[in-house]
């Protein structure tokens, strides 16, 4: 086939294509727009050039001078000025609004000075030989002993340990007392020294009982403090200077209501101890009377700088405490030095479960953390444990688990402790709904929240059974405790007061049928029979 055969066989194919797929031509007999060439419709668009390329669409905008001639206009000139003014008004606006927000927003009150005595509670273990015998053979806690537990006693939040009194004493014989001396069943100057680094580490100070004839009836062997120059304060002040440099962190001693002249003698001891107060280890020195209340310390501890608490008792010597103890606090705070006080249960050293019913643990382990002051626990009291049967009463071992002896010793005890029986601090520390569970979770908001630490004390309601107060402090959350100090019948109390809400929101309460978190109504508030309940609000409720 020739060539031009070729081409008039493809014009054939092409006419044979369908009139829809051929190009659409402007009229019968014309190329379409743009022309044709070889079957292929070229259409030329408008923004095309000559050459087929697209031509980019140029704006040039205003000049300089277009733009100036422009901005010169008056409309322009007013509406630059009326943006001008809207920002200024605008800022001053801003500015005065904050400056009426300062100047009308609450003042945040200052905090009070806090030592680590404010900041928690104190945990009693006095004579080392119920507490843990390290050695365990001779049935005898020691000072090691003490040493071995202080991870258990770090989960109770405690700020300070009080031990003793350790050194030797000769029941009512003063030239055989040695208040620089530790007895050896207890361990050594050495092993002493030890236990105040390691409660150190966990950032728990020692206190030490140095009450001088501890063995004797007259803790001040016959009145022998009489004259401020006494022997035996020499020897005391002497015992004071040489403890503190060796590191402990306070002093206690007790018995004070048999000195008649505690007025010149507690000044000179309290300057011993803020002349140890230095380097930011501050010391603190704690004082007991028997008497409830005594108000000649009372008196000497408003007189005097911080540095010196006095203790005051729940229960009054008789173990009474339900009609009497609303009057007691309403008489301390008169005083004004509730940041002064020490409470703890009893004048004499005793298990709490041992002087109140069982259904009344909980209400005295509420009102040692939530009134104001640094509460002071017996060793046992966490768990309630009760004192050995005798005149008087003896302390009984610390129970541990329920391994031999409770964990106290792997050697022979005394005698068996029948009484605590079913009484553990492991047991109770896997229980949730324990005494030890309530006493940590005390133990904790006393340490965390301002309200309890060192908010105000307000005392709402007290009756021969029943007893309500409320710790606030500024803006932060409060805190209502209301206990029914009758173990058999229910009681109602009625809280009205301008600064309670009707309505407050349940923490905790020693009745399993009152929910935590629950709401309720403080006007007309029924208490069961020796119910502890504490409740919050918020600030500004």
């Amino acid at each position: 086939m020739t060539q031009d055969t070729a081409l008039d066989m493809k014009d054939v194919e092409l006419n044979e294509i369908d009139p829809e797929k051929q190009p659409m031509a402007a009229g019968a007999g014309e190329s379409p727009v743009g022309g044709e060439k070889n079957g292929v419709v070229k259409v030329k668009l408008d923004d095309e050039d000559d050459d087929g390329g697209i031509r980019a669409t140029k704006f040039t905008g205003l000049s300089k001078e277009e733009l100036l001639k422009v901005a010169g206009t008056p409309g322009w000139v007013r509406v630059r000025w009326a943006l001008l003014v809207l920002f200024w008004l605008g800022w001053a606006g801003m500015l005065a609004g904050a400056v009426v927000i300062i100047v009308q927003a609450p003042r945040c009150r200052p905090l009070p000075a806090m030592e680590w005595w404010n900041k928690g509670p104190l945990y009693q273990i006095g004579d080392p030989a119920t507490f843990q015998d390290a050695e365990g053979q001779d049935g005898v806690g020691d000072l090691l002993g003490i040493q071995n537990r202080l991870d258990s006693l770090s989960t109770l939040k405690v700020k300070g340990l009080m031990i003793g009194p350790l050194h030797i004493n000769d029941k009512d014989d003063p030239s055989l007392t040695r208040l620089k001396e530790i007895e050896k069943k207890y361990g050594t100057l050495e092993s002493f020294k030890s236990l105040l680094e390691a409660a150190r580490k966990k950032s728990i100070q020692i206190i030490l009982d140095l009450t001088p004839n501890y063995k004797g009836e007259d803790v001040w062997f016959n009145n022998e403090m009489k004259t401020p120059d006494s022997i035996l304060l020499t020897q005391i002040k002497d015992a004071m200077n040489f403890w503190y440099e060796n590191g402990v962190g306070g002093i206690y001693i007790s018995g004070f209501e048999r000195i008649q002249n505690a007025d010149e003698i507690l000044p000179e001891l309290q300057n011993i101890t803020a002349n140890h107060s230095t380097d930011g280890k501050a010391r603190v020195l704690l004082i007991a009377s028997n008497e409830v209340p005594n108000n000649q310390i009372l008196d000497i501890l408003n007189d005097t700088t911080s540095g010196i608490l006095g203790a005051s008792y729940l229960l009054s010597k008789g173990n009474e405490s339900d009609k009497t103890l609303g009057e007691r606090i309403r008489h301390y705070q008169g005083f004004g030095v509730q940041d002064r006080i020490l409470w703890t249960v009893r004048p004499q050293l005793g298990h709490m479960a041992s002087a109140v019913k069982e259904n009344l643990l909980r209400v005295y382990q509420l009102l040692l953390f939530t009134l104001q002051g640094t509460p002071l626990t017996v060793y046992g009291d966490e768990i309630g444990l009760k004192d050995l049967p005798g005149q008087p009463a003896r302390g009984p071992y610390m129970q541990w688990d329920d391994t031999k002896n409770h964990g106290f010793s792997e050697g022979s005890v005394s005698e068996a402790n029948d009484l605590n029986m079913n009484i553990s601090f492991k047991a109770q520390e896997e229980d949730k709904t324990s005494l030890l569970s309530q006493f940590k979770r005390l133990s904790e908001f006393r340490g965390k929240e301002r309200s309890l630490l060192h908010g105000d004390f307000i005392l709402l309601h007290h009756t021969d059974t029943a007893l309500a107060f409320a710790r606030v402090w500024d803006q932060n959350e409060r805190f209502v405790s209301v206990v029914n100090f009758s173990p058999d019948t229910v009681t109602e109390v009625s809280i009205v007061h301008e600064e309670i809400p009707e309505q407050c929101s349940v923490v905790m309460s020693s009745d399993p049928e009152r929910k935590e978190g629950s709401s309720v109504t403080v006007k007309n508030l029924k208490l069961s029979a020796g119910e502890a309940l504490l409740l919050k609000y918020p600030y500004g409720a």
